[in-house]
């Protein structure tokens, strides 16, 4: 809208309304879905949880790195004992120790309440029948569940199931012009979480799913020809669609391929 208006002579209030009205009337705009209530609900739970496991982590990784340069390596070491393991480290130095405990006082914090949202989305989970449903699909969790209904919200706004992957950006730009027919990286548009979800969900069904499935196989078969990294967006982009039809049909994951037929 900018742009076309930035060719005008003369600008002035009168010409932009004019200029808008024209571009409005010759379609250059689509009506854009707003979520329902629920959904922008769900949402906020999801982005709030994400941001306190952020600031958490950052608080962690800021720790490692500053205690490293005093050659007070933290190593391999999980959520639980984190704590006990930096103040295992700084025992000896009391100076240390003195700026190292704020920043553990907010840490623990953060994971405290970020447990609580957590159980929220639990509990949200647990009694919405969609979500249940969508869990059946193998590397797609209770977060991912979630995510997809919060950002779906309807899913007959979608005229096709295969479209889904491309609202998400997960489909591969184009660069075409005359003989020039170039196909480029995926076009990351639409929703960054929900395509971040998505990838996580496929790099869990692709290298930690210990149950077999015709997906999985469809995803190795990618990865030898084309690499593990794409073979792993190819499955995030089929993931989206099967999760789409499962909504609409009210059907569950089908494991096989001749499950697949008899439906």
């Amino acid at each position: 809208m900018k742009a076309a208006l930035s060719a005008q002579i003369n600008k002035s209030d009168r010409n932009d309304a004019r200029g808008i009205a024209q571009m409005m009337r010759v379609g250059l705009y689509r009506p854009v879905h707003v979520k329902t209530l629920a959904s922008q609900k769900r949402r906020m739970l999801l982005t709030s949880r994400q941001l306190l496991q952020a600031k958490a982590l950052d608080i962690e990784n800021d720790l490692r790195g500053t205690l490293r340069n005093f050659g007070l390596k933290v190593g391999m070491v999980g959520t639980v004992k984190f704590e006990a393991r930096i103040r295992e480290l700084v025992a000896d130095h009391p100076d240390l120790a003195a700026i190292v405990e704020p920043l553990l006082i907010a840490r623990r914090v953060l994971r405290e309440q970020l447990d609580v949202l957590h159980r929220q989305l639990l509990e949200i989970v647990r009694h919405d029948e969609v979500c249940c449903r969508l869990m059946t699909t193998p590397g797609v969790g209770p977060v991912v569940a979630l995510t997809f209904r919060a950002t779906v919200d309807v899913p007959s706004r979608f005229t096709s199931s295969k479209a889904v992957g491309a609202a998400f950006g997960l489909t591969p730009r184009r660069q075409q012009s005359g003989e020039i027919d170039r196909m480029g990286g995926i076009s990351k548009c639409g929703d960054a979480m929900m395509r971040e979800m998505l990838f996580e969900a496929a790099l869990v069904l692709m290298t930690h799913s210990r149950k077999w499935s015709w997906l999985k196989a469809w995803g190795m078969k990618v990865a030898r020809h084309r690499g593990m990294k794409r073979a792993i967006v190819a499955v995030a982009r089929r993931l989206a669609v099967i999760m789409h039809r499962m909504w609409v049909d009210g059907s569950e994951f089908r494991w096989t391929r001749q499950e697949a037929a008899a439906a």
